[in-house]
Order: C-alpha cells, then structure tokens, then sequence
C-alpha cells in the first residue's frame, strides 16, 4: 500500500479581477480625478512678470497672490466669496466710493478690461500722496465662479511708471475662470480649484 498524500489546506479563494475594460475604464477615471485635483490652492491662474517674484504665506495677510519688484512694486490678487448677490457695475462703483470718499485716493480713471480667459472686468485708477510722495493704486474686479477677484498694484509713481508694462503684463495674464478638461463636465462650485 503507498502512503497517501497529506492534503493541501484550500487555498482561499481570490477575488476576481475586473476585466480589462473596466480595469482601464477605473484607471482612466483615477487619473482624471487626479489630474483635476492637481495645483489646488487658489481659484485663479497668474503668471508673475520677469523681474518680479512672487512672495509666499501671504495668506495670513489676506492675500492669495502677492509679487514684488526689487524696487517694491507690489501686485496681488485677493478673493472673496460673493455668490453672484451682485454685478460688476455695483461693485466698481462700491470701490470707487470707498477708495475716494473714505481712504481720500484721487479717482483718475475706470478703464474696461478683459482678463486672459475673456472675463470682462473693471480697473480702477488712483492717486494718493503719501509724506509729500504721489503714489499710484489700481485695483482691478472681476466676478466669475461666484467670487470677486481683486487685482491690486500700487507704488510710488515713478516707479510704478517704470515698472507699468510689467504690471500691466501680469495683470492681463489674470485667468479666474475654469479651464480644466473636467470643467464642462463638472459645475463651476466643484472646479473653481486647479
């Protein structure tokens, strides 16, 4: 009589594999969502002129840009949560109101502007002397995504002239609209973050 074989323990069975289209179709859903979520922090997209440098934790001084000249021409961009209560007109004229008859700026101008994405926009222009110095301040407001964006630049007026065609660079290279491939599948509230 031969020995008989002890018996293998079971082996506990595996759990299937999906098959390869839907294995695709969930790696592809995967890398969508993460490429979506890539570079989230801010709702907007600005690229900082040459001889600028962005600064970083400006958050905490309620900025979420900030770039500076090595001579302090200072550009930034701030952001608040309107939820589309108002239109542009209103809050132009809000600022203007504020800039000239409470802080005492010189209004000089409102110009039409279009941000990089084709957001229209408002830019306000002051002046205001600071210990016997003219400086210049634009701020420019944009809605989109149900927020406000705030571009502001602001110096002394000589060097705010000399350094007016990087401010201006900067400011037009402003995008606050949603641009990714996920956006026209998902609601401006879900993907107002690159």
């Amino acid at each position: 009589m031969s020995p008989s074989r002890p018996s293998r323990p079971s082996r506990p069975s595996r759990p299937s594999r999906p098959s390869r289209p839907a294995w695709y179709l969930l790696c592809a859903a995967i890398l969508a969502l993460a490429l979506a979520s890539v570079g989230c922090g801010r709702p907007f997209r600005i690229a900082t002129a040459p001889g600028f440098v962005e600064l970083e934790g400006q958050s905490a001084t309620g900025y979420d840009y900030r770039a500076t000249s090595p001579e302090g021409v200072v550009m930034s961009v701030k952001v608040l949560e309107d939820e589309d209560r108002a239109e542009l007109g209103f809050w132009t004229k809000s600022i203007v109101l504020q800039m000239r008859d409470v802080s005492g700026y010189a209004h000089l101008a409102t110009v039409d502007v279009t941000s990089l994405d084709g957001t229209p926009g408002k830019r306000m222009e002051f002046a205001h002397d600071e210990d016997g110095k003219p400086y210049l301040y634009w701020v420019t407001v944009y809605a989109a995504q149900g927020k406000l964006f705030l571009a502001e630049a602001g110096a002394p007026k000589p060097l705010f002239e000399r350094n007016r065609a990087s401010v201006e660079w900067t400011m037009k290279s402003l995008k606050v609209k949603c641009d990714t491939l996920v956006s026209p599948v998902l609601a401006s509230r879900t993907c107002h973050r690159w």
